[in-house]
């Protein structure tokens, strides 16, 4: 494995992802051993270098040799380049590249919907700015993800409810319409950083509900094992509003909505 030498990653140190993956590249020997720095513990040489407002939204490479600062896909294009010579040829094939620098914005734009950070409040703090192209990206995806998933338990888990992808999307979207009319004055500023975060408790949910697919539940545990995800939902949407610094009223709002549903299609399934 050759290192590059030379270089600093400036992480952003409050998003595990960038934590995990920064540290592996140390732990591999792609990096060397000072081949890392927190974003919230600038030197003072590296904090000159960067263009600071940039480094929040793409993860900057300090080349020491040249003085000069490579950032977001790039930067990391580089690192596994040094290794893997190969691999930085294949993506940066016009395509792939153009796919892989979409999807490193997707993520990078919505880190802290999908983990969220209790710093985020702070100046120092490494916050992606609002880019609502990306955040109406992640919604979507989650919307048509949740109810493709949706649709399919219903339909093999052994619930007596017939499976129906347009219901699973209506729902999906009036939880967003819903939440967005009832709490618009209440969240103000935090509207889409809300709605982020509540997309992400549905993708967490829908995740738990895909090893159910492959189960081989009877008439009662699939409501059981349903019950168990809403619960840890509830649990997460609960966590993330703190975080957020919300009381209760989002998560009021949010189960009102889903007992709602649920007695609806319950009803008119028997």
């Amino acid at each position: 494995m050759k290192t590059l030498k030379n270089h600093t990653l400036i992480y952003d140190n409050e998003c595990p992802m960038c934590n995990i993956y920064s540290q592996r590249f140390i732990k591999s020997g792609m990096l060397d051993g000072s081949g890392r720095e927190a974003f919230t513990e600038l030197s003072f040489k590296n904090k000159n270098l960067i263009d600071f407002n940039r480094a929040k939204n793409e993860i900057a490479l300090v080349d020491h040799t040249k003085n000069k600062v490579i950032y977001g896909l790039d930067s990391l294009l580089i690192i596994i380049g040094t290794s893997f010579p190969l691999l930085e040829k294949i993506a940066r094939i016009k395509p792939l590249y153009w796919f892989f620098k979409k999807l490193y914005s997707f993520i990078s734009y919505n880190r802290k919907q999908i983990i969220p950070s209790a710093n985020g409040s702070s100046a120092a703090a490494c916050i992606p700015d609002f880019n609502l192209k990306y955040r109406l990206a992640y919604i979507g995806f989650v919307v048509l993800f949740s109810s493709y998933v949706l649709s399919i338990f219903t339909s093999k888990s052994g619930l007596d409810i017939n499976p129906n992808f347009t219901r699973e999307f209506a729902i999906c979207l009036g939880q967003i319409i819903w939440q967005t009319l009832f709490l618009k004055l209440y969240l103000k500023g935090k509207l889409w950083d809300y709605l982020g975060n509540m997309m992400t408790v549905s993708l967490i949910g829908t995740l738990l509900l895909i090893p159910g697919l492959f189960l081989n539940l009877n008439s009662i545990s699939p409501i059981i094992y349903f019950g168990i995800v809403v619960v840890i939902m509830f649990l997460e949407h609960l966590r993330r509003c703190k975080i957020l610094q919300l009381n209760l009223l989002p998560t009021i709002s949010w189960m009102i909505f889903r007992m709602t549903v649920l007695g609806i299609i319950i009803w008119l399934n028997y």
